[in-house]
């Protein structure tokens, strides 16, 4: 069961948030816990520093430990400095004011990190996928996890090119997850298309991010925020799925635009919170499905000059086919 608030025209005050963050809290038997909080990076838009200071409020004195994990994927760790923007709150402030908060970047690509929660088989991937895909998937997490009592997922929904919505257990798979359950997924949504996945609440990708969700052996609290643009239009908050599907609902009707006819040329601008092609393409999932066949999206963003830092090498020998 779930609580929350959502409306296509209000947006919610702090208090709605600081209301529904304290009525989801208040029965947690976490005294004296250790809590995570798993977090997006900065190519995501949140109010992160609201829930920062919210969820502090509600549990920093009730718990032994409220630390936070970056869900990265694959992207680049965060420096200090994104991190202090991330949060709203400087590293000098935070060691006086938040003493028991530690805030950490996800390594995918670092086996010692990382511990199998389990399987998925052979049969079941190809269930899963409607025979797109078979073959046994480890399903890996940070092994951070098990130093915790509790997870809580913290983070927004939005349409997304590879799993349909992004958030809910997404920022689990990949969010802190190795890359056997990483690549899986991402060449499955590709294999779907973005165009038959984004603005899709049930996908191939998501039904095996809920899938992998499954083995996780630590309680799980969701908070799905649905914003547009800046602006906060709902909070959901309880079980990771049952979180995630509300908030997919009401992310669709504020963040799909249907259009009279398609376009034939499309001008694209990537926020600049996107610092490399691979993170900014979003500006052509986006607009893929508003363009006429033979048309073409020109992708303006004069502050990107790499294509992937993560992929970069792989790309600069194979090109970048969408």
């Amino acid at each position: 069961m779930i609580s929350g608030k959502g409306s296509t025209t209000a947006i919610l005050t702090s208090e709605d948030v600081q209301q529904l963050v304290a009525r989801a809290c208040e029965p947690l038997a976490l005294d004296g816990k250790r809590v995570l909080v798993i977090i997006p990076d900065g190519t995501r838009t949140a109010p992160i520093p609201l829930f920062f200071r919210t969820l502090y409020e509600q549990l920093g004195r009730r718990v032994a430990q409220l630390d936070y994990l970056i869900a990265l994927g694959t992207h680049p760790p965060m420096s200090d400095e994104a991190v202090d923007q991330l949060v709203g709150v400087p590293a000098n402030a935070r060691v006086e004011q938040y003493p028991n908060v530690r805030i950490f970047n996800h390594q995918w690509s670092e086996p010692e990190m990382l511990r199998t929660i389990g399987i998925i088989s052979r049969e079941e991937a190809e269930n899963l996928t409607g025979g797109l895909l078979s073959g046994e998937v480890p399903v890996t997490l940070n092994r951070m996890i098990f130093a915790y009592d509790q997870l809580i997922i913290c983070g927004p929904v939005f349409p997304h090119e590879v799993a349909g919505f992004s958030g809910g257990a997404k920022y689990l798979f990949p969010g802190i997850a190795g890359p056997d359950i990483i690549n899986f997924t991402h060449w499955l949504g590709a294999l779907v298309t973005s165009m038959h996945t984004i603005g899709v609440k049930d996908t191939p990708t998501r039904r095996v991010i809920h899938r992998a969700a499954d083995f996780l052996p630590i309680p799980l609290l969701c908070m799905a925020m649905v914003l547009k643009g800046h602006d906060l239009h709902g909070l959901y908050i309880g079980p990771h799925s049952e979180a995630f599907s509300a908030a997919a609902d009401l992310s669709a009707q504020l963040n799909i635009i249907t259009v009279d006819r398609p376009f034939n040329h499309v001008l694209s601008m990537p926020s600049t919170m996107y610092d490399d092609l691979w993170t900014a393409a979003k500006a052509m999932y986006k607009t893929e499905p508003a363009i006429a066949d033979g048309g073409e999206v020109i992708i303006f963003a004069p502050h990107i000059t790499e294509v992937s830092y993560t992929h970069g090498r792989l790309i600069d020998q194979v090109g970048y086919h969408v």
